[in-house]
C-alpha cells in the first residue's frame, strides 16, 4: 500500500478514491441520501393539497399554540406539516385549497425556533402570496 515512488500517482489516486468512501460526508452525498429522505426531493419549493388545520404547541420556555396545516405534495404524495407566518393566517386557509411550501430557514434544511418537527412554511394560497392576503392587500378569490 505505500505508494510513495516516482511513478505512484496512479496508486496514489486510486487509493484516494477507495478511502473517500470511508468519510460520512462524501457518502451521504454521492449516494444522494438527504434527497431521498426529504420529502421535497431537494427542491426549493413544492406545491400541495391542505388536508387538515392543526395547531402545535410552541417547546418551553415559551408557551403558545402555533397554527400549522397538514399538506400532501403534489410531486409524491407524502404528507408535512408547515407552518402559517402571520396573525390570523389561519382564517385564509380552508381545506383542499392548493398551497405552496418552502424550508423555514433552520439550520442545514431541519426545524427552526420553538416549532419542534415543522421543517416548512406556506407562502401561497391557491396561487396568491399569504403575506398579501394578512396585510390586506389582496383578497383570497372564490374558486
Amino acid at each position: 500500500m505505500g505508494a510513495k515512488g516516482l511513478y505512484a500517482a496512479r496508486a496514489l489516486k486510486r487509493n484516494r478514491k477507495k478511502f473517500r468512501w470511508s468519510k460520512t460526508k462524501y457518502k451521504r452525498k454521492k449516494l444522494k441520501l438527504k434527497q431521498k429522505a426529504d420529502p421535497l426531493q431537494g427542491a426549493p419549493m413544492a406545491e400541495g393539497v391542505v388536508l387538515e388545520k392543526v395547531g402545535r404547541e410552541s417547546k418551553q420556555p415559551n408557551s403558545a399554540i402555533r397554527k400549522c396545516i397538514r399538506v400532501q405534495l403534489r410531486k409524491n404524495g407524502k404528507t408535512i406539516t408547515a407552518f402559517l407566518p402571520g396573525d390570523g393566517s389561519l382564517n385564509f386557509i380552508q381545506e383542499h385549497d392548493t398551497v405552496l411550501v418552502e424550508g423555514i430557514g433552520g439550520a442545514k434544511g431541519r426545524a427552526i425556533g420553538d416549532l419542534p418537527g415543522v421543517r416548512w412554511k406556506c407562502i401561497k394560497v391557491n396561487g396568491i402570496s399569504l403575506e398579501a392576503l394578512v396585510a390586506g392587500k389582496k383578497e383570497k378569490s372564490a374558486r
